[in-house]
């Protein structure tokens, strides 16, 4: 059994500053935070919605932008026990006009404050059954070809540091993404790989998807890949969720609870 609590969604529409992700992700064994949102989001959330936050075994970040990482300034670390991320997600990250929209605190404040594992492999946290897939081979034609900002370099952000978690189930991988700037597909594709299973039972997360072409062309490769349950949640725009929506998509909110 895995049990998603949705701790922090948008509202109804993609607003930058209501944007944040956040999803709890609890396994038999296990306790994942999986992205922290903006603000003190979750721990707001949390509190209205009676969600217990302590005991963490793993803060997962997805990648290094404010919007996932800020709610690492809210945390009580003394309820942490690892955080696990892409090496790159700790890059300076600047938006056009000089933004900062990097994670919010230091490495090294961290790591005095926790374990912290950076990988761009893949990271089984329980083996055979719950991976970071760290570093996302892009591989299709049509994802992942926009900088999204630059680093401090001054380099294109690319978002190299982009990753999902993934659970195996009897019924096929769950996939947890936190915003897909490496391409859901390209995703998909290596959570297979690396799980050395073909069927997807549910995806789920941040779609990044404002490109209607790069839309059409992810709904069908879902289509042709027989997912059963897809839940779209943070980053799309509207003809996203329409289009998603018609092919079964439930968009989640806030608050919401899954059961797998």
């Amino acid at each position: 059994m895995i049990k998603l609590t949705v701790l922090h969604n948008e509202l109804e529409t993609f607003a930058e500053e209501t944007s944040g992700f956040s999803v709890l992700v609890e396994t038999q064994n296990l306790k994942i935070l999986f992205d922290v949102s903006y603000s003190n989001d979750i721990i707001k959330n949390a509190g209205r919605g009676g969600i217990d936050l302590t005991n963490i075994d793993y803060v997962v970040l997805s990648h290094g932008h404010i919007d996932h990482t800020e709610g690492l300034r809210f945390i009580d670390f003394s309820n942490i026990k690892n955080i696990l991320a892409h090496p790159d997600c700790f890059e300076k990250k600047y938006f056009s006009g000089g933004e900062y929209i990097g994670i919010p605190l230091f490495l090294d404040y961290l790591k005095r404050k926790t374990n912290v594992i950076l990988t761009k492999e893949p990271y089984w946290i329980e083996k055979d059954e719950l991976v970071f897939l760290g570093g996302i081979p892009r591989k299709t034609d049509f994802e992942a070809k926009e900088p999204i900002g630059y680093l401090e370099n001054e380099d294109d952000d690319f978002v190299l540091d982009d990753s999902a978690i993934v659970a195996k189930t009897s019924k096929g991988l769950i996939i947890i993404s936190g915003c897909s700037h490496s391409g859901i597909c390209n995703i998909i594709n290596y959570a297979r790989e690396v799980c050395n299973e073909n069927k997807v039972y549910v995806v789920l997360g941040g779609f990044h998807m404002f490109n209607d072409e790069v839309t059409d062309r992810t709904i069908e490769f879902i289509k042709n890949h027989d997912i059963e349950k897809i839940y779209p949640a943070h980053c799309l725009n509207q003809y996203a969720f329409d289009e998603f929506k018609k092919i079964g998509g439930e968009r989640i909110k806030t608050h919401q609870e899954l059961i797998f």
